[in-house]
């Protein structure tokens, strides 16, 4: 099993955040797929907490850590906590044993180094019931001490993977990917490249959050899947991306071309 150095090191991997600022073309004003897939989940979320977070094993004047992992900027990430928080307020109402004694609240902030925290703080929600934190760093390495996490949540960002597979940008490798920014019409090699990759990547990210996350407490994971059985071919994401891609790919022989 890694270390924590040798998990922090191999996580760090490539950092490319999301557009910082408030402008037209920022994540902020771009993020909408992310908050419709959000707002699918919100039902899901509060029932898995209000089912399934312990708070028997909580000490009673423990204030509850909450981390939101992949945050970047904008309202959605303001909106899956207070989420959050709504239902483990709604856990101790329920609970007579602590006398719906409601606890203080910390909020954790993740994302990359480079993320425009300063944007992030900057737009947190003036009637907020929690106290905001910062905490710099890939999640696929331990970012916080160990059994601190009550409850560590990531939506639509662990699908971004630490780095791009050595394998699909060597000209030698049967896995080379030919500068394609995706694998829909790509060779079995590269499909399993970067299965690897990401195996390996949800490897380190669930051994971190094992280290991190306290007794009783809930990891939430929210992203989007392919249906067994589907081909990555007849996958409507895949398919905007490959396209995407194209345009890349033509936008970039132009700009070399000028």
């Amino acid at each position: 099993m890694a270390t924590e150095k040798e998990m922090r090191k191999e996580g760090e991997g490539e950092a490319y955040p999301m557009k910082g600022g408030d402008g037209p073309y920022s994540y902020s004003k771009n993020s909408s797929y992310q908050g419709e897939l959000r707002n699918a989940a919100k039902e899901l979320v509060s029932e898995a907490i209000v089912e399934h977070l312990d708070i028997v094993k909580f000490s009673p004047s423990t204030t509850i850590r909450v981390a939101d992992l992949g945050c970047s900027v904008g309202p959605n990430t303001f909106f899956a906590v207070q989420n959050i928080l709504e239902a483990i307020e709604l856990k101790y109402y329920q609970s007579q044993a602590l006398n719906s004694q409601i606890p203080e609240f910390q909020v954790f902030f993740n994302d990359h180094v480079s993320n425009d925290f300063n944007t992030l703080f900057l737009s947190l929600p003036v009637d907020r019931r929690y106290n905001a934190a910062g905490v710099p760093g890939s999640f696929y390495s331990n970012l916080f001490p160990s059994h601190s996490l009550h409850v560590a949540h990531i939506s639509t960002a662990i699908h971004w993977l630490s780095r791009v597979p050595k394998e699909v940008l060597d000209r030698s490798s049967p896995a080379w990917n030919k500068g394609r920014i995706t694998y829909l019409s790509a060779s079995e090699e590269v499909i399993e490249a970067y299965a690897a990759q990401c195996g390996d990547d949800m490897a380190r990210f669930l051994q971190a959050r094992a280290q991190e996350i306290a007794e009783g407490g809930l990891l939430i994971i929210i992203l989007a899947v392919r249906p067994n059985g589907i081909p990555h071919s007849q996958v409507n994401l895949n398919i905007v991306q490959d396209l995407m891609g194209s345009c890349l790919v033509d936008m970039a022989k132009k700009a070399r071309n000028c």
